[in-house]
């Protein structure tokens, strides 16, 4: 959400902003709505002044006796009330409709992020590792002969249709290592706090983090009105939600691993093979809220504790800004982090980690006071994968393929697995 004062202050550098995500004119459709509402609340202030005014006349009307007096101030204030009601329910009526306005513009994006079209003007940061040279040609991870039991798509179609999966037996095991890996390594040696959520939430939840209300359809609502996380980035943010908290409790670093639901909308014929896009999945999500003046760093922090689970697990990565045309809604900055992954000879992304400045603070209404006393100021909010576990399952298997269909795993892994250290072309952990 958006400081309609600073919008009313500089309308021309919020237009300026706004064209950087390819909208034009906002500000003057704003401010028209905006001086609609002041115009009314304004004119019921005046009204009820003067209403105030007559109503003391009719006491003295009556006390003088002027019956006719009397009657003609009693009639004036009973209409001035009619007027000053429909007076507030017109600026209550242009008040949500600014609101509801407001809460469709995207965040203003961060002057160091770069103009451009698409995922392809993207830049990047830098680059981990060297992808793995294979003496035969390397497949995806749903070829692979280790895997044929324990990625059983056909069983997920039949129970929910497409975009599902099955997992059992050592792939099974080996998605949970993964996600208890990046738990203890985030909550032992990156000071994030393990947090257990819903993954159903009230609708105000979702206004808050801002899916709602421009990308309804890419998640899932119940009949009674709770909806699926598309990511713990809504239950965790949403943590600080209407609250006003001390600055010695700031920084708050949350850690969860849940299900996500999204819908995929707009996604037909995209990625349909395998389980690199779905509409149920699992996430290690991390979410900081912190001071204004600690974000940019903590962005760069959150980015470091993404890739570090890359580096430890021995997958090549590459770390993108991106650039205007690709970057979130709600973001003012996100790095977008892409793991390697030979079976597709290219890189994809496994994390995004994004910093929203007061964005959806605003939203949520979540603020800090920075001393005994003073004025509370908004958080600031900043997210990010830590990682993406199905899509760390199809990196470590892409990357660990051997000639014969087994599977090498990383070491970092071996002690989560009981010490079985692949998986066999016969898909058991060995």
């Amino acid at each position: 959400m958006h400081d309609i004062r600073t919008i009313r202050d500089n309308p021309e550098a919020f237009d300026a902003a706004m064209t950087r995500r390819g909208l034009s004119g906002v500000s003057a459709e704003v401010l028209a709505i905006d001086e609609a509402r002041r115009a009314a609340i304004l004119k019921a202030e005046t009204e009820q002044a003067e209403a105030n005014k007559a109503a003391k006349a009719i006491g003295a009307a009556k006390a003088s006796g002027d019956e006719a007096e009397f009657e003609r101030l009693r009639a004036e204030v009973a209409e001035k009330k009619k007027h000053i009601a429909a007076l507030n329910d017109e600026a209550k009526a242009k008040d949500e409709e600014l609101t509801q306005l407001l809460m469709t513009l995207p965040n203003v994006i961060a002057d160091d992020v770069p103009d451009g079209a698409d995922e392809d003007d993207n830049v990047e940061i830098r680059r981990w590792g060297t992808p793995r040279v294979f003496d035969f040609a390397p497949k995806e991870h749903y070829d692979l002969a280790a895997v044929q039991d324990g990625l059983d798509f056909e069983t997920a179609a039949k129970l929910s249709g497409s975009r599902f999966v099955v997992l059992s037996g050592a792939v099974a095991r080996l998605h949970r290592a993964l996600a208890q890996f990046m738990l203890d390594t985030h909550v032992e040696e990156n000071g994030l706090t393990e947090t257990i959520t819903p993954v159903l939430v009230r609708e105000e939840m979702m206004y808050g983090t801002g899916q709602l209300p421009k990308f309804g359809e890419d998640s899932y609502k119940t009949t009674n009105g709770w909806w699926l996380i598309p990511t713990a980035e809504v239950t965790l943010t949403n943590i600080v939600n209407g609250a006003t908290i001390s600055a010695d409790y700031l920084p708050r670093r949350y850690v969860a691993h849940t299900q996500c639901f999204r819908s995929e909308a707009g996604s037909a014929g995209k990625d349909t093979a395998g389980m690199l896009r779905q509409h149920q999945f699992e996430k290690v999500e991390m979410v900081s809220v912190t001071k204004p003046e600690d974000s940019e760093a903590e962005h760069e922090r959150m980015t470091r504790c993404a890739e570090d689970i890359l580096e430890r697990l021995g997958l090549p990565y590459r770390t993108v800004k991106l650039c205007t045309g690709d970057i979130g809604f709600g973001a003012r900055r996100t790095h977008d982090i892409e793991v390697w992954l030979p079976g597709q000879n290219t890189y994809r992304e496994i994390s995004s980690v994004s910093t929203t400045g007061d964005f959806q603070a605003r939203r949520m209404n979540a603020r800090f006071r920075p001393e005994a006393g003073a004025k509370p100021e908004y958080v600031h909010t900043l997210n990010g994968s830590g990682l993406a576990v199905g899509r760390c399952l199809i990196a470590v298997l892409e990357n660990g393929q051997e000639a014969d269909g087994s599977v090498t795993l990383p070491g970092v892994l071996h002690p989560y697995l009981g010490g079985k250290t692949r998986i066999t072309a016969e898909g058991a952990l060995a």
